[in-house]
């Protein structure tokens, strides 16, 4: 099927999804293209955090930890913070194989952010797990996470792919001081 408009609001449907490409329907997904030519959604082009003021898209940095050759896979969500606002997280999935010190490639995580997005950024965090959180359609389970390292009550989601992950990535955020009291 198509969709041919929004209801009472023809104008609004082609600014919003048909103006910025050509030719091409604006779907909000954000993605990359691997070396093996295979696609991979990172995350929605409207999932954004804001840090101290500046509104970040967590896809842009999933990119850049995503581009380092170590990781496999990852996530950014914002977790709160008394003085930003939102400060950002990364979860990082190794290539299978890598046998280097989890420290060493959180920090060349770091660098590669304050390189190629800048200190406005705010990225200090990351921390690496076995896997994520997700869905049995694949989609990483975010809201879940921050709910995690916010320190609020959740309850898994009914679509959830493997419940015992949750407990996974609560111990991996109690390593790095979260949830903060």
């Amino acid at each position: 099927g198509t969709l041919p408009g929004l209801w009472n609001a023809e104008d609004r449907f082609r600014k919003s999804y048909l103006a910025t490409f050509p030719g091409y329907y604006e779907t909000g997904d954000a993605g990359r293209i691997d070396e093996d030519g295979y696609i991979w959604i990172m995350a929605r082009t409207d999932d954004v955090i804001n840090v101290a003021g500046h509104r970040l898209s967590t896809g842009a940095m999933e990119e850049v930890l995503a581009g380092h050759p170590d990781v496999a896979e990852c996530a950014v969500v914002g977790v709160s913070d008394e003085l930003k606002g939102q400060m950002p997280i990364g979860f990082l999935c190794l290539t299978k194989g890598v046998d280097r010190p989890h420290e060493e490639i959180v920090a060349e995580c770091v660098t590669r952010m304050r390189e190629q997005i800048g200190p406005v950024a705010a990225f200090k965090q990351a921390v690496v797990v076995d896997r994520l959180p997700k869905t049995r359609s694949g989609k990483i389970l975010r809201a879940t996470i921050v709910k995690i390292a916010d320190g609020e009550d959740f309850k898994p989601p009914a679509t959830i792919d493997d419940p015992a992950i949750l407990d996974e990535i609560r111990d991996a955020l109690k390593g790095i001081g979260y949830p903060q009291s």
